[in-house]
């Protein structure tokens, strides 16, 4: 896999140029996000469940959504791995995602533990990065987790969460210490294959992570991005 963020041009998946995005294109992209968020929390109250992704005889994957969602946020991601033969897990304890990055990155090793998950994929969006990131470089050391592919995960933070009015969400500022403890843990880079956007409603400075394998698709928002058949494309080309 190509890494389009190795220079300062901007390129998509396949190395073209991607034309700067201009002001009305962002503010379009920022509505659709919203939308595209919006019906995927409806959705989630529709009738498939997590057990009906639980057969198949390819490595496990276990999927970690973001602040707010729950698992039917990654149901695009997830109808292709299971459709490539990947039984795909979920954790319900997580709900809404909204505990510290450190307690969350504990119930999914204790998950991997619980059900003797090895050569694990995690697959993960925005903060369930960091919460794979951490259980990665902390948390296991018979190494369970074989690898991730994280999309649109503030690796390097967010300048966005400064102003963010409830403490669980300014925990996405550089400065924060749990995120820039995590900045300093490069080791566990080398397995991890950051996707993302060349424009993200909620992460300005885009997911960048130095040594990881970066995919920067021609794509805006935070959310629609894992709808879309380019990210699909570049998860499933990081199964192997």
């Amino acid at each position: 896999m190509t890494d389009p963020t190795a220079s300062t041009t901007q390129t998509d998946q396949a190395g073209r140029s991607v034309p700067p995005v201009g002001l009305s294109t962002r503010a379009a992209w920022a509505v659709r996000d919203w939308v595209y968020a919006v019906r995927w929390q409806v959705r989630s109250l529709g009738p498939t469940t997590a057990d009906d992704y639980l057969d198949g005889d390819r490595p496990p994957v276990v999927v970690i959504p973001g602040v707010y969602e729950t698992w039917h946020f990654m149901r695009p991601l997830m109808d292709a791995l299971h459709d490539r033969g990947h039984p795909v897990h979920v954790l319900p304890v997580l709900r809404h995602n909204v505990r510290p990055v450190p307690a969350s990155a504990e119930e999914v090793v204790a998950y991997l533990e619980e059900h003797d998950l090895r050569e694990v994929l995690l697959v993960a969006h925005s903060k369930g990065g960091l919460i794979g990131k951490y259980a990665m470089a902390s948390l296991d050391p018979d190494r369970r987790i074989d690898r991730m592919v994280a999309v649109s995960t503030p690796f390097g933070g967010s300048s966005l969460a400064r102003l963010a009015p409830v403490a669980h969400l300014r925990v996405f500022r550089a400065a924060d210490p749990v995120l820039a403890a995590m900045g300093r843990e490069l080791a566990v880079n080398a397995r991890i294959t950051s996707v993302y956007g060349v424009f993200d409603t909620l992460i300005p400075e885009g997911s960048e992570l130095a040594g990881a394998t970066n995919v920067r698709l021609p794509v805006g928002g935070h959310f629609r991005i894992l709808g879309d058949s380019r990210t699909r494309e570049a998860v499933l080309a990081a199964t192997g």
